[in-house]
């Protein structure tokens, strides 16, 4: 066989390919992406045959060494993931067919952006890549689809032009433009923004909550069973479970690169909400939260205030704080696109997916260049919300 072939192979289980190599690969600073946190999700129960994601991770190797990979999951329902195709499986019923299961390339439960398509830094990158893409291929058959979910725009381009279908939407983030500190941020907004801004603020300290910062390895075991509760209740109040045990955040928090930051917030001795965030190279962002009271303005300030005034401090670039929420455009997040790639197999749907794409493209960069001319950033500064 030739030394510099390309093999593919796909494993049930993240465990199977060596955590050095897998971390070796080009992440983008992303943690979600590391072996430890793919690995968690396993070991807990979170990611399993039981729950509808079934690893089928996919690596390429020249010879031993690893040059390519992908975190694949079978999937038998669209939980989970964030990018809604549901009415696409409904089509697929509708006719009588299958959608389910189908490939999804992506971090289960985490709607955040970066690379799918792993590389190593200094390999062929065109040459690994386009192995990746025809290893999916060849894994396809027997399921309806291949959906590469959160990637960069760079990479997304680049699956369009090996025949993907590319989907945009929409979130809100924020960026780092080199402030002081926080009053150094809100000097940017209008008057009248900065003064509501200064308000929720201000009624979270006359409410006596204060705040307390904890890297996830510092958090006793009693101590995360607390933080959890809270957040399962936010899950609970919704009418469904959380999709992350107790398990998976005591072993991610073992590991420095994947350890969560997790901001609680007391009122006297009683910890009465806790927001669990992850620190990338670049980017916080922000994951879950939960409260045991209503205290007016305590969300607002313990995962979009929070979270800003700690990427100043730490000198991050960005903060992405999850999926909608238009109210976070008040507190200086604008709206940014995000990605995905499609697979579809047969060529009728893939048709009219591709359809529905373009049009649903022309909402999606409609609604983003409405929802950036209500950000509160003053005029005169010219800031690019984007």
């Amino acid at each position: 066989m030739d030394a510099t072939a390309l093999v593919a192979t796909s494993y049930a289980s993240i465990d199977e390919v060596d955590a050095a190599q897998w971390n070796g690969l080009d992440h983008g600073g992303v943690p979600f992406l590391r072996h430890e946190f793919l690995a968690a999700l396993e070991h807990s129960g979170a990611v399993a045959a039981a729950t509808g994601w079934l690893p089928a991770h996919l690596a390429i190797r020249e010879g031993t060494r690893l040059v390519g990979a992908m975190p694949l999951y079978a999937k038998s329902h669209s939980w989970g993931e964030f990018v809604f195709d549901f009415s696409w499986a409904q089509a697929y019923e509708r006719h009588g067919l299958a959608y389910y299961p189908k490939l999804v390339a992506t971090t289960p439960f985490t709607p955040a952006t970066g690379p799918r398509l792993l590389l190593r830094p200094g390999a062929d990158t065109e040459r690994a890549r386009a192995a990746l893409v025809a290893a999916l291929d060849a894994l396809a058959p027997g399921t309806s689809s291949v959906h590469v979910q959160f990637v960069t725009e760079e990479q997304s381009a680049a699956l369009g032009r090996l025949g993907f279908l590319t989907r945009i939407d929409c979130q809100f983030q924020w960026r780092n433009r080199g402030y002081r500190d926080f009053e150094d941020f809100l000097a940017t907004f209008t008057a009248d923004k900065r003064k509501k801004a200064r308000r929720e603020r201000r009624r979270i300290e006359e409410a006596g909550v204060q705040f307390e910062w904890r890297d996830g390895a510092t958090l006793s075991t009693p101590e995360w069973r607390q933080v959890h509760a809270l957040h399962a209740a936010t899950f609970h109040r919704h009418g469904r479970d959380p999709y992350l045990p107790i398990a998976f955040f005591l072993e991610v928090s073992r590991t420095p690169a994947t350890s969560p930051q997790v901001l609680l917030a007391r009122a006297g001795a009683t910890l009465v909400a806790a927001a669990i965030f992850f620190r990338g190279e670049r980017t916080l962002y922000g994951r879950y939260w939960g409260a045991s009271g209503d205290f007016h303005s305590l969300h607002f300030e313990a995962c979009y205030h929070q979270g800003i005034e700690y990427c100043i401090g730490a000198g991050l670039a960005q903060f992405e704080p999850g999926t909608q929420g238009e109210h976070k455009i008040a507190r200086g997040f604008a709206p940014t696109l995000t990605h995905s790639a499609h697979l579809i197999r047969d060529p009728r749907f893939r048709d009219a997916i591709a359809r529905f794409l373009a049009e649903e493209r022309v909402s999606v960069l409609a609604y983003a260049a409405e929802a950036g001319s209500h950000v509160p950033f003053r005029a005169d500064l010219k800031i690019d919300p984007s």
